[in-house]
């Protein structure tokens, strides 16, 4: 089976026009216009979304690959077409894409299902400072379980990783490198291919955290060269509980079962089991597949309006956003990586973030604030949480003159 080829790019979108396929950013908060910068955390659901899940559940709601009536196939070719979907989207091949619920459960796959029956005492894992808690604490317990240790890639001051000091953790005993494609709370955009290309020379499995990349920039996953990429459904505009792991087939076919139970098998007898094939053998139990369903329309919307266009427009609302917010009196940015997503952590002097984000939802802005499952980050910096505005294709250049505003405002609140 080879690669499916990524369709031509389309026309520049509208982007009035975008922004009103998005019923949420019509309404008010706290009586305030609705200024949604927490894309980071969730992507807000354009109406082709909301409205294919809808569709499912009225009129083809049925379980996949049970039956043989119209509504169980109809179920069933709406699911596996999320798959293609996807896979086309990714760059990659159907039969190596595991649907789950999302990049945590994805990572605990291959942590599980991959790692800890191979790991042993003497081994290592290499971790980046950036990476979210969902990228460590599976490789805790694998380490914890299997005696292995664990390495840490550290950054500089702009935040960006330390080649150098990676690549010298990449040592004989160093099994498998986790790493974040893009820091949920720096933005940075780290050079996979490099990174894995460099693993690779040495016999290292690479595990990349895609879930702040595929919502924002152009992916081809067969180009990065890693072993493993995950991705999360509900930050590329489609539902919760949604997402997948793409694995190379060997790896696949290597791995054992990491959940028991129905459509994981070919037959069952209390003499033993006999295992699907890759991905099913993976996807024990009844999938979310209205949620599947939703995450194939959002694939569609995404392509619709073209990934370089979605990253072209959040540069210029990063690089607007950027200098509007370094005229704001003692406000500190962390992270200013050469190469940066639309994700601004900040601080401003002598005020708490949840004091910030708390007053600043009273004006309907929604931003982040806490430690962003990243408190290794946080320990870095030397700070116990940050602010964090992170911006979409949906977003304007007028919403961030009124967070500009509004964060002012709140500042002298708390001066």
């Amino acid at each position: 089976m080879t690669v499916a080829q990524a369709p031509a790019a389309p026309a520049a979108p509208d982007w009035t026009a975008v922004r009103a396929d998005f019923p949420v950013l019509t309404r008010e908060v706290h009586g305030k216009p609705l200024i949604y910068f927490d894309s980071a955390n969730t992507g807000q659901k354009p109406a082709p979304v909301i409205e294919a899940v809808d569709d499912f559940y009225r009129h083809h709601n049925a379980n996949v690959s049970r039956a043989v009536h119209a509504l169980g196939t109809e179920a069933t070719e709406a699911y596996e077409g999320a798959r293609a979907k996807l896979a086309r989207f990714l760059n990659v091949r159907v039969d190596e894409l595991v649907l789950c619920s999302g990049t945590t459960f994805a990572i605990n796959l291959v942590a599980y299902s991959w790692a800890l029956p191979r790991l042993r005492r003497g081994d290592a894992i290499v971790l980046t400072r950036m990476e979210h808690h969902a990228n460590i604490v599976p490789w805790q317990l694998v380490a914890q379980r299997t005696g292995a240790t664990i390495k840490v890639a550290e950054i500089d001051e702009r935040g960006q990783l330390d080649l150098n000091q990676l690549y010298s953790l990449l040592t004989p005993e160093v099994k498998l490198l986790a790493l974040t494609h893009v820091s949920n709370v720096l933005g940075t955009v780290n050079p996979v291919r490099e990174i894995c290309r460099e693993a690779r020379k040495r016999g290292i499995v690479t595990v990349v955290d895609g879930s702040q990349a595929a919502p924002h920039r152009p992916l081809d996953i067969a180009a990065i060269g890693c072993d493993f990429y995950a991705v999360t459904g509900h930050k590329m505009s489609g539902p919760t509980g949604t997402g997948a792991l793409w694995a190379r087939r060997e790896h696949l076919d290597a791995m054992p079962p990491f959940i028991g139970g129905g459509e994981m098998i070919k037959e069952v007898r209390f003499e033993g089991t006999v295992f699907a094939d890759g991905p099913r053998k993976f996807e024990a139990g009844t999938p979310n597949i209205a949620g599947f369903v939703g995450l194939g329309a959002a694939v569609d919307y995404l392509s619709a309006l073209g990934m370089a266009h979605i990253d072209a427009r959040e540069q210029a609302l990063l690089a607007y956003a950027t200098d509007a917010l370094a005229q704001v009196p003692g406000l500190r940015i962390f992270g200013h990586a050469q190469e940066k997503a639309a994700v601004i952590s900040f601080l401003v002097e002598g005020a708490h973030a949840h004091d910030l984000a708390t007053l600043l939802d009273l004006e309907g802005v929604a931003i982040r604030s806490g430690h962003h499952c990243a408190h290794p980050l946080m320990q870095h910096f030397g700070v116990p949480a940050t602010c964090r505005a992170s911006l979409a294709f949906y977003n304007t250049h007028d919403e961030i003159d009124a967070f500009v505003a509004a964060l002012n405002k709140v500042r002298k609140l708390l001066a």
